[in-house]
């Protein structure tokens, strides 16, 4: 078994075949689609409020539900996907968010609504870690860095593809048709039936019963208590740079809302170029580092990012501040499936991430409260200098197993 197991390695390490295009295609199509269905949201606020007769902040409620029940999701689908295959669980979790997102367009009232949208929120937790694990654990090991980045980069791009939708459909057709387009990602259900083979390691490591998979979350604790607060912190680095910066650009610099979309498009830009270029910088530099030179570049670029005297230096700014902060999440994929146990890594790294989201979940309030004792433009960026510098420390104090042989023989080693 080792010589055998030790044969497919080499193989999966040095070729990249169909089937390997295939599982990353239909992963990243999978995160893309998921995030654009969340961010729809984003985009219909006023038509939501309107048609259902409910304020703004009741709508925008139904974005904190939504990132609420997303630990439950990862837990579930996770759980299922360590034990059931990746490739199952995969399909059967985007048949449910796309069914789901498709009702949202038909909810009669804000209660149907909003119970919607937290089931849509079990569907959008449950994607990434299954998509992450079965990602990394199919592509070739020499090819991990840069196509972590590319599935990280589907967020960025289904926020952009939000921003289209939301341009070109809900003038057209109004706000129900742009959850109606949710009907779509169905399709790749059938992509990842015909296309998509199942994870060669989670056949060797699959654990016999659900018991046996809590029995190896119970001993690696330590790891995924650290992997949490890794996750914590990088939940505080890109939504403290990403949510509020539209309403920092038109309230503290004045500019036009046609203006701050065209910023918005440009360094959402910069983070999928900083993803894909920094997963593929952790190949040489390892993933520790090539995170910690991503969150450097962030750090220097503050001034122009929140205090530019242009829209010229600003527009710059978040390009380069996103192009670091996006630049790190790229890594993230590769770096938590290498830190997780084999036998959990469809449960673990997406709990991680989802948890940190959940905790991290008042980084708007938090800033928005310093926007009154400080400013805007010091409490955004004094938010960020504090957390770069401690996820920085948590970072470099932490472990790595770049290259990790996902054939080999289980470990039982903590991180």
């Amino acid at each position: 078994m080792a010589a055998a197991s030790s044969e497919i390695g080499a193989t999966h390490a040095s070729f990249f075949g169909g089937d390997h295009w295939h599982t990353v295609f239909a992963c990243f199509l999978g995160w893309t689609l998921d995030a654009f269905d969340f961010f729809v949201v984003v985009f219909l606020v006023g038509s939501l409020a309107d048609s259902f007769r409910v304020s703004k902040a009741d709508i925008i409620w139904t974005l904190t539900v939504t990132l609420a029940t997303r630990p439950a999701g990862a837990f579930l689908f996770g759980l299922f996907a360590d034990r059931y295959g990746r490739r199952a669980t995969l399909m059967a979790n985007v048949a449910f968010y796309s069914v789901i997102e498709v009702l949202c367009g038909f909810a009669p009232s804000f209660a149907v609504f909003i119970i919607l949208r937290g089931l849509y929120g079990l569907g959008m937790g449950g994607e990434w870690g299954i998509g992450a694990s079965l990602t990394m654990e199919t592509v070739p090991r020499r090819w991990r860095g840069i196509l972590s980045g590319v599935l990280q980069s589907g967020y960025s791009i289904g926020y952009l593809l939000a921003a289209v939708a939301a341009r070109f459909i809900l003038p057209m057709w109004g706000w129900r048709a742009m959850f109606w387009i949710g009907a779509l990602p169905a399709l790749l259900v059938l992509y990842i039936r015909v296309g998509v083979p199942e994870s060669k390691a989670w056949l060797q490591h699959r654990e016999p019963s659900i018991a046996a998979i809590f029995r190896t979350v119970g001993r690696h604790w330590k790891s995924f208590l650290y992997l949490v607060l890794l996750m914590t912190m990088m939940m505080f680095l890109s939504h403290g740079t990403q949510d509020l910066y539209p309403d920092f650009l038109k309230t503290a610099h004045h500019i036009q809302p046609s203006r701050v979309s065209d910023i918005a498009v440009i360094y959402n830009l910069g983070a999928v170029l900083g993803a894909i270029f920094f997963g593929y910088l952790s190949e040489r530099l390892g993933r520790r580092r090539s995170m910690l030179w991503a969150l450097g570049l962030s750090l220097v670029v503050i001034p122009c990012w929140a205090f530019g005297s242009s829209v010229g230096v600003l527009t710059a700014g978040a390009f380069l501040m996103q192009m670091g902060v996006q630049g790190a999440w790229g890594i993230i994929p590769a770096h938590l499936s290498e830190l997780s146990p084999d036998s959990v890594r469809g449960l673990l790294p997406g709990l991680a991430y989802h948890l940190g989201i959940l905790i991290a979940a008042p980084t708007n309030t938090i800033e928005y409260l310093l926007r009154d004792r400080v400013g805007y433009g010091w409490a955004m960026a004094g938010f960020e200098v504090v957390v770069i510098v401690v996820a920085s420390l948590v970072i470099a104090l932490g472990r790595e197993n770049r290259g990790k042989d996902f054939m080999a023989p289980a470990q039982q080693a903590e991180l």
